[in-house]
């Protein structure tokens, strides 16, 4: 098989580098990538939002699948150009994207089909958003509806916070994404990240993973779109797994298939374990970033087998098996992020930390400048490891992070740490 992936972080990746070890694969091509994954694949200058151009280049490639990363193409409506020309995709339309692309239309899905979810309204003004959560009270959650990559969520713990982030979303912090807003209940509980693979009628459950938002150790500062995460997450037991299955996962992909838009691709359910069982926060409509650094190294099956099964709506036919070993990532980000941070910093010593047992080291925000590799992003690297426990593969990871010259970059220390405590 000829396969394009689409796409230039860290999760892309995680998928070239498992793809790449498929017995089936023939060419990968990624759009844009970025050096690490050039030692995958061939990386090409495409413009993914030109629809046309990439029918076009897969038809010249004689490409036998496409595997969409991020969620912005999927919301554009890339899957909908390649099935109108007969090209297999490996990810949803853009009416089934829906569930990432507008938290508004996740939560009716949910009150429509009595899947479990804080409670919650839609406002298209300040004003009555502000009311509501004035009558609701804090803890609070305000979400931009749209795309916001990741930063569109503040769990505001007092009523200026709330209030502070509803005015951001309506003055255009988050540009069109904030056009609408979800005020919604805050859930007590502990966070998991549960993935599937989906063909529109099937779900194929794979391994649970954990991430972590916040920027800081012991999970303080500002949310992230991930500084780190492990696989398995303990908090997801077996009963857990099933429930999820049966009242979230189900109904979803059940309600999405009566609506006529139904579900092709990765649902990733981030959920909340309350003492009243798993409710779901968000979808996203791809893998989970770096939550899909860790499932890659665990998987022992052919990723592209799978993909292509779910593309074909084949997916009854196959299953997916998991290492013992627990996987863990550090996400390496460059000092100031989330906020604002400088470019072009040289990263130094890679070859030796990915030379260290059981380690892979992911490029995300990176670029090649002459023969140096340099930081071109918030979060540059996901540093990922195996060990026999997410404790054994914490300190293994971070071996690799401490061999790793970059002075302007910084991450936790503290990845892990849940499933660690439970360990001990």
């Amino acid at each position: 098989m000829n396969v394009l992936l689409i796409g230039s972080g860290g999760r892309e990746h995680a998928l070239a580098w498992k793809i790449a070890a498929s017995p089936v694969l023939q060419k990968l091509y990624c759009a844009p990538g970025n050096p690490g994954i050039a030692q995958e694949a061939e990386c090409v200058d495409l413009d993914v939002s030109d629809h046309r151009a990439v029918v076009t280049f897969c038809a010249e490639q004689e490409v036998s699948l496409v595997v969409v990363g991020p969620e912005a193409p999927l919301v554009a409506g890339i899957a909908d150009a390649l099935h109108d020309a007969g090209i297999p995709v490996f990810g949803p339309t853009a009416a089934a994207a829906q569930l990432e692309g507008s938290k508004g239309f996740t939560k009716d899905l949910c009150d429509r089909y009595n899947i479990p979810t804080g409670a919650y309204m839609r406002f298209n003004n300040a004003p009555k958003a502000k009311a509501y959560a004035r009558e609701t009270g804090a803890p609070i959650v305000i979400k931009a509806d749209g795309l916001a990559a990741g930063k569109g969520v503040t769990v505001a713990m007092t009523l200026e916070e709330a209030f502070a982030a509803i005015e951001d979303c309506f003055e255009g912090a988050f540009g069109e994404a904030g056009a609408e807003v979800v005020v919604e209940e805050f859930l007590e509980g502990e966070e998991a990240s549960f993935f599937c693979i989906c063909d529109g009628t099937n779900a194929l459950p794979l391994t649970t993973a954990q991430d972590h938002k916040p920027v800081g150790d012991g999970d303080t500062g500002p949310n992230t779109g991930g500084m780190g995460a492990y696989s398995p997450a303990p908090v997801m037991t077996d009963k857990l797994v099933e429930e999820t299955m049966e009242r979230i996962i189900k109904p979803t992909l059940r309600g999405m298939a009566d609506r006529g838009t139904p579900f092709t691709g990765v649902l990733y359910a981030g959920l909340m374990i309350t003492a009243s069982g798993p409710q779901l926060i968000e979808y996203n409509v791809r893998f989970g970033d770096p939550e899909c650094q860790v499932l890659m190294m665990r998987l022992k099956d052919d990723i592209l087998m799978l993909m292509k099964a779910a593309a074909d709506e084949l997916l009854w036919t196959m299953s997916a098996r998991w290492i013992d070993e627990a996987a863990l990532c550090v996400v390496m980000a460059t000092k100031g992020y989330p906020g604002s941070y400088e470019k072009g910093s040289k990263i130094q010593n890679l070859e030796a930390a990915s030379a260290l047992h059981d380690v892979e080291i992911f490029h995300a925000g990176t670029k090649r400048d002459g023969d140096d590799i340099v930081a071109n992003g918030g979060r540059v690297l996901g540093v990922t490891a195996l060990g026999d426990t997410v404790k054994a593969a914490h300190d293994q990871a971070y071996m690799a992070v401490d061999l790793i010259d970059w002075p302007e970059g910084f991450c936790r220390r503290d990845i892990g740490w849940r499933a660690i405590a439970r360990e001990k």
